[in-house]
Parts: C-alpha cells; structure tokens; sequence
C-alpha cells in the first residue's frame, strides 16, 4: 500500500539565507530506491511564495503526487514580502535553486525537473542558463514573460503609472549610487495605478529600489529571458493560458523559437485552454500536459542511459 509523506525542511544557500520547503512524496511499500528513481520536481513560485498562493503553487504539487510524481516546494528569497524588505534580488535567487537541487542530490534523487510559475519561470530560465551542467532532466516554464522590465514598462504606460518607469528609473539610480548591488542606501517606493486605472491598493506595486532594479529595471538584464534562455541546453516545457491576462499571447512561443534556433530541439510549447495566468485555472489540462511531459522525457533518458 503506498503512503504519502510530508516533510517540511529548513536549509540554507551558500549566502546563509535561510529556505523553507515542503517535501512530498509516496512512499512505495517502503522501497526507497524505487522512490529515488522517480521524478521529482523543484516548484518555484510567483511573487507571494507557495504557502500563500491559491492557484499553481498550492494545487499542483498535490495533483502530480497522484500521479507518482514528487515535489519539493521552496519559499526562495523572492517569495513574500522580499521584494519590499530588499532580499527578494532576482539575480541572487538561483542561490536558492543550487541548495535546494543539492539537497535532492543529498538524498538519492536521481531525476529532478525544476518548475518555475510566473516570476520563477523566469528565475528558473536564468537559473538554468548559468548551470549548464546541473544534471537537471529539464524544465516547465509556466507564465514565463519574454522580459520582466519590457512587461512591467508596457503595464506601466498602459495604466499610466504615478510615477513612471523612467522616473522610478531616475530615482533609483539617485538612491542606488554607481554600484547597485553594494548599496545599503535601499528605499521601499510606491507606484500607483501599475496594476489597473484606480488608486485602488488592489492596482498598487510595491519595492525596494534594489529588488526593482534587479527585477524590473532596464538594466535587468538577467531578467530579460529571451536574452539568457538560449543558453539552455535542458528540455524545456512551456505552459502558457490561452486567456493569459498578464503575458502577451505569444511570448511562450516566442521563447520557445529562440531556444529552438539555438539548437535546443527538446522543446514543447502547451498552450492550456480555459486558462488565464494561472494554467490551474484547467487543471485537468494542465496536469495531463506536464505528466505526458515528464513521462515522455524520462523515458527518453532512461533508453539513452542503457
């Protein structure tokens, strides 16, 4: 008879930040090789972190362990409150990714994918491009932007943001000094209708000029993804909702046609009907798409490998 487990873990990144994950797993009649040799996926969440988010993050893990595919969900430095108390630096996130793909290789996981939604797509897509040689088996993309700063700009303007983009830009720079990454002269800003047309705290964004200008700025440039996602070399998964209400219609496509002209030809691009942001939205789809995914990728490697 199988059994679930839940395992919550604490560990570090080799900065010293403190991570909180929760491990989930069945056990098959207690044979731990047999459990070691399935997939298990890393999930990386959006902006709120995955103990609060109601949609991909909170559902997912749960609905893949019906399928014999484990997870492990880690609150990295980005998730809550990091990008209005300055530790949520997107460049330094992939720190987090590294520890939490060294603790599964700790504990015998032999076949990690790493899942990234909404924001941590793209932190996954930079985390990947600069470990080539991570013995990842591959990558699911979910609500990946083409580029967060060109995102963040368009939405600004669209709403005609108080202040703008070149202003925030303006500012930062005045805050920040010459050198961005060591300034300790941080400051939490406000940006007014960055969401929506009212002054509504629902259409509110909040940051610390540093968590924006290594997230959001122009100089963003490992925000950037279609700068950096050629670099990968992994089998990628991109989701998109077709009713996506954040991302442009083609930006997982357009990805997707980078990597493919990069030599990377293990590309699937799913685009989830009845979806918007959240391709949870449809979970029948969204699951079935990622479990084919895994399945066909794992097969594949398991022939290669004999």
């Amino acid at each position: 008879m199988s059994r679930e487990e839940k395992r919550l873990i604490s560990f570090q990144s080799e900065d010293g930040f403190l991570l909180n994950a929760l491990l989930l797993t069945k056990s098959f009649n207690n044979e731990q090789a047999d459990l070691l040799d399935r997939p298990i996926i890393i999930h990386v969440h959006g902006v709120l972190g995955h103990f609060l988010a109601r949609g991909t993050p909170r559902l997912l893990p749960p609905a893949l362990l019906e399928h014999g595919i484990s997870s492990l969900s880690v609150n990295n430095r980005m998730a809550f409150m990091g990008q209005i108390m300055g530790e949520g630096i997107f460049d330094y996130a992939i720190k987090d990714i590294d520890a939490a793909v060294d603790l599964l290789k700790k504990e015998g996981f032999r076949k990690i994918f790493i899942f990234g939604y909404s924001l941590g797509a793209n932190v996954v897509a930079y985390y990947a491009s600069e470990r080539p040689n991570a013995g990842i088996q591959g990558l699911i993309l979910e609500g990946c932007a083409f580029s967060l700063p060109d995102s963040q700009r368009k939405r600004w303007e669209k709403w005609d943001s108080i202040p703008t983009y070149d202003e925030v830009y303006v500012r930062a720079r005045e805050v920040l000094g010459k050198d961005p990454d060591k300034s300790a002269n941080d400051q939490i800003f406000i940006v007014y209708r960055a969401w929506g047309p009212t002054f509504n705290p629902f259409h509110v964004e909040i940051f610390t000029y540093k968590t924006w200008w290594f997230m959001r700025g122009p100089e963003a440039y490992n925000a950037m993804t279609y700068r950096v996602i050629s670099k990968i070399k992994v089998p990628i998964l991109f989701l998109q909702g077709e009713n996506d209400d954040i991302l442009e219609p083609g930006e997982g496509k357009d990805l997707a046609d980078l990597v493919h002209k990069a030599g990377n030809h293990d590309i699937t691009v799913r685009y989830i009907p009845r979806a918007r942001h959240d391709c949870m939205e449809n979970p029948e789809e969204t699951v079935k798409s990622i479990v084919e995914w895994v399945s066909y990728i794992d097969s594949n490697k398991s022939e290669i490998d004999k």
